[in-house]
């Protein structure tokens, strides 16, 4: 009888094949994911003005680190849009002197500030809607609703726009480099009563507001810091004829002041860098952007782990940026569609979204303004409050009326247009009418005459621009109209449309039910 021999088993080879096939799983499994659509449109979307289709399709292969390495790379320290003339102009202020001066020439001297004033609302509004970088311009409004100044109180659009490009050059710079060079802005000097502070007389104002508003927040200070910081900041002041920081040491305190149980010679930069010594600023701040990017409600244990981070940076602030948005509350369910818009990024964002460029953006930030948020004007030293705040009976009915009109432009007949040296379009009837319109007030205290009057200069500016349904609906990939209009959806709103929509619309008539849905509002 044979005997039959069995075979030979030797346990090491499959363990040692499990254990290749466990490691290149844990491998597998530790490889950071693609943001795909849903998420790379969030990203988008929270960091700028409405993200385009072509947008959110080039982010979407990318993994949170990747993408957001890239908007950061990006930025820009500089606008691509050409300013007004009126910025390079280095005479005199030319305020007229009020015993001297004639009636015609006040009359001359206002109607031409609230001429500049309304270029310039157009040029920073025409400058989100072109370019390159959105995250800069969020940045940069982010940080005008910060450091607060405000036209009429700062009545030269000159120096409006110098603290706007101090803004975006320091917008993803250093925080406490731009608290430095905010201090000493000219804008800010002039708003916040600096021209008034002197030695033996201090004005708290400036004092109060870096602490309260800017870096520390309230219950952080004493009243005896915002005394002694006054005088610290005495002698900060501009020349009177062109507008430029001086520091006048004849009217400066040099005298010895305590600080945060401090004592010293201190001088206003050295209070700041007291300030910016305090552990309380990243928190400040970081909770601030957190509710900027993220929801309404900060996590506390995550805004104190990234604010240690941006401590530890030196206040980089693009550090604190990569990390509010590559955190997974960032993209948790439950944050996406919780912020409302802000009325420019209603007005920006669907613009963009649609595929609109008007030449002229003068009408665009009217329509802003009559929604509640009149660029270089917010309502105090708090800035606007934002969030909810941004929706009410008048301002939810400028947004939806807004939106209808974007949307009506194929029905009315175009302004008359001419093409400019650069190649540019603008309807010519824009400029000149509303260069006479003064600056819209904050909605909703604006008069019947003045909403009729700003309601004529937006339909002239959006009777420039005329939106083909159908072109823009044929963007989307699918190989049936209901397939595109889910992807149009999918684009526009951050969350699941409050109303059904109807797939088999014609496309006009979807996208603007899409557009007037509450979920539209939000972001």
């Amino acid at each position: 009888m044979l005997a039959v021999r069995r075979p030979c088993f030797h346990p090491l080879p499959v363990l040692a094949a499990a254990a290749c096939l466990l490691a290149a799983f844990a491998a597998s499994a530790s490889v950071p994911a693609p943001l795909g659509y849903d998420d790379a449109r969030h990203l988008l979307a929270r960091t700028g003005f409405g993200p385009t289709d072509a947008e959110v399709r080039a982010y979407a292969p990318l993994t949170r680190a990747e993408a957001v390495d890239r908007l950061l790379r990006e930025t820009r320290v500089a606008a691509v849009t050409v300013p007004p003339a009126f910025v390079y102009d280095r005479g005199p202020l030319r305020v007229p002197r009020i015993a001297t001066a004639t009636e015609a020439e006040r009359k001359a001297y206002v109607q031409q500030r609230t001429r500049d004033g309304l270029e310039l609302r157009g040029w920073w509004m025409h400058e989100m809607l072109v370019t390159p970088s959105p995250l800069t311009e969020r940045m940069t409004l982010f940080w005008h609703n910060h450091f607060v100044s405000a036209q009429p109180k700062v009545p030269f659009a000159r120096l409006m726009y110098a603290q706007n490009a101090t803004l975006r050059a320091n917008a993803l710079g250093n925080f406490g480099a731009m608290l430095h060079a905010v201090g000493k802005d000219p804008a800010m000097v002039l708003y916040l009563d600096s021209v008034q502070n002197r030695k033996g007389a201090p004005n708290e104002n400036f004092a109060r507001e870096v602490m309260e508003l800017f870096t520390l927040g309230e219950g952080r200070y004493t009243e005896s810091d915002v005394k002694e910081a006054a005088r610290a900041f005495t002698g900060w002041s501009l020349d009177r004829e062109t507008g430029a920081f001086v520091f006048r040491p004849r009217l400066h305190d040099d005298g010895a002041k305590t600080v945060f149980g401090r004592r010293g010679d201190f001088d206003g930069d050295a209070v700041l860098d007291l300030i910016l010594a305090r552990p309380e600023v990243a928190t400040f701040i970081t909770t601030k952007m957190w509710r900027e990017f993220v929801s309404p409600d900060p996590d506390p244990a995550e805004v104190q782990r990234i604010a240690r981070r941006f401590r530890d940076s030196g206040y980089e602030i693009k550090v604190v940026l990569r990390e509010l948005l590559t955190c997974d509350a960032f993209y948790a369910k439950d944050n996406r569609g919780v912020l409302v818009k802000s009325p420019v990024e209603i007005v920006v964002g669907t613009l963009r979204q649609l595929g609109l460029a008007p030449g002229n953006g003068l009408p665009f930030a009217i329509a802003s303004a009559t929604m509640g948020q009149n660029l270089m004007s917010a309502p105090n030293v708090k800035g606007w409050p934002g969030g909810d705040a941004w929706i009410n009976a008048t301002t939810l009915l400028a947004r939806k009326q807004f939106r209808e009109r974007v949307t009506r432009g194929e029905d009315i007949a175009p302004a008359r247009l001419t093409a400019l040296p650069d190649g540019a379009v603008a309807a010519t009837v824009d400029m000149n009418a509303l260069r006479a319109v003064p600056a819209p007030p904050q909605a909703p205290d604006v008069d019947q005459m003045r909403r009729a009057r700003y309601a004529n200069a937006m339909e002239r500016g959006m009777a420039s621009i005329e939106f083909d349904s159908a072109r823009w609906m044929a963007q989307f990939a699918g190989t049936t109209a209901a397939a595109r209009a889910h992807s149009a959806q999918r684009l526009l709103l951050a969350t699941a449309p409050q109303a059904t929509p109807d797939y088999d619309a014609d496309s006009m008539t979807f996208v603007r039910g899409l557009m007037q849905d509450a979920a539209f509002e939000l972001k």
